[in-house]
């Protein structure tokens, strides 16, 4: 007679099965997929019986009786198909994916109320018992969709398979307009997971065991690193102190990366429900569609994939309903009947990069005009002074839609405005792109992670603000007259001329009603970026740029848009971090009217401007260079003591890459300069080159301005590494060869890029 099995065993027991089948359910339904499209061998059908197998088996050791039964009657129908009995066919796929959702449906139920349901599932396991006679009609009409696209996956566990709805005969007349749950099963996913409570296969995360082991390692080192500087306050001694505290420094930043790849997940966790959901949603449309996924290993942290789960969802659903025709408009206009949909996501400039590209019928640009007279969110002389651009961006406003009727699919004008608000609150920004006829690109930033962000620490009002740095652009400091005649005023606002495109600026001790300085001193001024525009932030005092650990804030303070949270500095003080987009939106500095009234005053000037930005820094003997700011991805200083070997070449590690230093006095001519003095610094000045997602760093002696001015007086080049020289602030300046200089370090930089 076997034990019984205790209430804590028999709740881990279902824990376990739950994670294990629904990962084995998206599997699952991938190789279905695969299956359908042709990828028809041993393995994918071995993986698919495994799946409804184990699942069988093991709910079975645990008395679930009903996903025991219902799996049992799949794993018949999948033991024909694997030993070559019967054929695959749309039916088939079709009633295995339904099986999919019914077994996810009574899990869910499991996993939110301790039952397997009620559900009659008789309907499909007839469905499932004639498609194992070959040749055989199923027993009855049963619809080649699965369910309709409203779960995507979850099975309403109280009703019925629903019957899909008849395929649209063709699609709205613009992409991306806004939608949302249908309406046909709102109850099945409430039931199936409840607001707010996330599914514990999306709650655990697995680790590899060799992370594990390098995490209590390090643990081990940091253990050392403490003993050493306690042992070090009952002795003092200022020599040992510094090594320790920079051994400390050391393992606490290796310790982080660590820490942080063990919360990094690939995005293609995300995509691996596309498929399914486009394959469901065209049929229903009445569409062919070909979904090419790129960069799926693409990484970035859990949380930051659990908020953009949904938006995602979102822009894929719309790309089909709204942006691909059917197949016979395609053809009409002389494309394949089958669509393209492509996602590609890749790292760069510290961000993850999202986009969605279809070749359907684009923005139709005239219609959206329309639409938006007509719901009273425009007037018609706003309509005519619209940019195409700000066209696009109508798609994101609250209430709108082209669709001509409400369908499950759209039509309530609610979807494109919540993509962006979800996005733009993880600090990512949208942005859409279109050519009428040739279709529609979505690009989405988001970060790599919430938890630890590089931030700018500024003073104001005798606070201490942190700015993400995603949203910095540069900085700018007014001395003197320039403090008070450069600073403007238009529309009752004050602006800055910066490189002949005037910036809106807003002061932030005036903003948040601080003590406002007086006097004639300097101003300083940020530069930011919010939802693709620019505008200057004037603030008392600029510290410095440091990474810092974001904490929540209260309940009582999360109605403050102008803050996303706050962090604690070394000190032990709390500082708030600024909301970028919030602090512009209630300044109002990033409306579409202010945008192009200082677009078109700046307009004639920027014709004119034939000037460059440059970034200029010194080497240790005086000797004045310059590079193009655009050719920079970040500039950074980093420790000296961060730098590692890789064969012959120093390496630092940076953000998840492993990073080749190039130290530019070696390939300019001044092999010479070095630090005579016998003392070595703690930082150096790095200048961060970025191609195609990889990077190197150019380390340089010391960083001096960012100017933007025309060159004059050119010389050409004389030795490598120098493109030619200029006079730049009455300065006879070298322009750095940066091309070259990398092309000399590392010849296979550009051709592994492009790669």
């Amino acid at each position: 007679m076997l034990p019984a099995v205790s209430d804590e065993l028999h709740r881990q027991l279902i824990t376990d099965l739950l994670i294990e089948s629904f990962e084995g359910l998206e599997r699952f339904d991938r190789e279905l997929l695969a299956l359908e499209k042709g990828a028809r061998n041993e393995e994918t059908l071995n993986i698919i019986f495994r799946v409804i197998h184990t699942i069988k088996g093991t709910a079975g050791c645990i008395g679930l009786g009903r996903i025991e039964a219902t799996a049992h009657v799949g794993e018949s129908l999948l033991s024909l198909l694997r030993d070559g009995k019967i054929q695959s066919s749309a039916e088939l796929i079709s009633a295995l994916l339904a099986l999919s959702d019914a077994l996810r449906g009574i899990l869910r139920h499991l996993e939110n109320h301790g039952t397997e349901g009620t559900t009659d599932h008789t309907a499909l396991i007839d469905r499932l018992q004639a498609l194992q006679t070959p040749g055989a009609a199923p027993a009855s009409a049963a619809p080649a969709a699965p369910s309709a696209p409203a779960g995507f996956g979850l099975f309403d566990d109280d009703a019925p398979v629903p019957a899909p709805a008849a395929p649209a005969p063709a699609a709205p007349a613009a992409y991306g307009l806004f939608e949302e749950a249908p309406a046909a099963a709102p109850r099945a996913a409430a039931e199936a997971e409840p607001s707010g409570r996330a599914s514990v296969s999306e709650s655990a995360i697995r680790v590899e065991v060799t992370q594990l082991d390098k995490l209590m390692n390090l643990v081990g080192e940091l253990v050392l690193a403490r003993n050493q500087i306690i042992q070090n306050v009952a002795q003092p001694d200022a020599a040992a102190l510094h090594a320790a505290s920079q051994r400390l420094n050391l393992i606490t930043t290796e310790l982080q990366g660590s820490v942080m790849k063990t919360r990094m997940q690939p995005i293609g966790n995300v995509w691996a429900k596309f498929p399914r959901i486009v394959r469901d949603v065209s049929q229903e449309l009445g569409k062919k569609i070909n979904l090419v996924m790129e960069g799926q290993e693409t990484e970035l942290d859990r949380t930051i994939i659990e908020a953009i789960k949904d938006p995602l969802t979102h822009i894929v659903r719309n790309a089909i309903d709204h942006g691909l025709e059917v197949p016979a408009a395609r053809l009409a206009a002389g494309k394949t009947e089958e669509g393209r949909l492509l996602l590609r996501a890749f790292h760069e400039g510290g961000q993850v990069n999202i986009e969605f590209t279809d070749d359907g019928q684009g923005i139709n640009v005239p219609r959206v005009k329309a639409k938006a007279i007509e719901r009273g969110l425009i007037t018609v002389d706003q309509a005519a002074r619209l940019s195409d651009r700000e066209v696009f961006n109508l798609i994101f406003l609250p209430g709108f839609s082209t669709a001509e009727k409400v369908t499950n699919l759209s039509g309530r004008g609610v979807g494109m405005d919540v993509v962006k608000t979800n996005i733009e609150k993880i600090g990512g920004s949208v942005d859409v792109q279109s050519a009428a006829g040739r279709g529609t690109t979505l690009k989405i930033k988001i970060p790599l992670t919430l938890a630890i962000i590089p931030a700018l620490i500024v003073t104001s009002g005798g606070e201490r603000f942190a700015i993400p740095q995603v949203n910095l652009l540069e900085l700018v400091r007014l001395e003197g007259e320039d403090a008070q005649r450069k600073i403007e005023t238009l529309y009752n606002a004050p602006v800055y001329r910066l490189r002949g495109k005037l910036l809106p600026l807003v002061d932030l001790n005036r903003h948040l009603r601080l003590k406002t300085k007086t006097g004639d001193e300097a101003v300083s001024i940020v530069v930011l970026q919010a939802d693709g525009r620019q505008f200057g932030l004037v603030v008392d005092v600029i510290n410095d740029a440091e990474e810092i650990v974001v904490k929540p804030l209260g309940k009582q303070l999360k109605s403050l848009a102008c803050f996303a949270g706050a962090t604690i500095m070394g000190d032990g003080r709390v500082a708030l971090i600024l909301d970028v987009l919030g602090v512009a939106h209630q300044a109002r500095v990033v409306t579409e009217v202010r945008d192009r009234a200082l677009a078109d005053d700046s307009q004639g000037e920027n014709q004119r401007d034939d000037r460059q930005t440059l970034l200029l820094f010194e080497s240790r003997r005086g000797r004045h260079l310059a590079l193009p700011l655009s050719m920079v991805a970040r500039l950074e200083e980093l420790p000296v003591a961060s730098i590692e070997r890789s064969g012959r070449r120093e390496v630092v590690q940076y953000r998840g890459q492993i990073m080749p230093l190039i130290r530019v006095a070696d390939y300019i001519g001044d092999e010479a300069d070095a630090d005579t003095t016998g003392e070595l610094p703690d930082f150096m000045q790095v200048v961060v080159y970025s191609e195609h997602g990889r990077s190197v760093g150019l380390v340089v002696s010391t960083i001096s301005d960012i100017v933007h001015e025309a060159l004059t007086a050119q010389r050409a080049a004389t030795r490598e590494g120098i493109l030619g020289s200029a006079v730049i602030q009455h300065r006879v300046t070298d322009l750095l060869d940066v091309e070259g200089i990398i092309r000399a370090a590392d010849p296979a930089f550009y051709e592994t890029s492009a790669t």
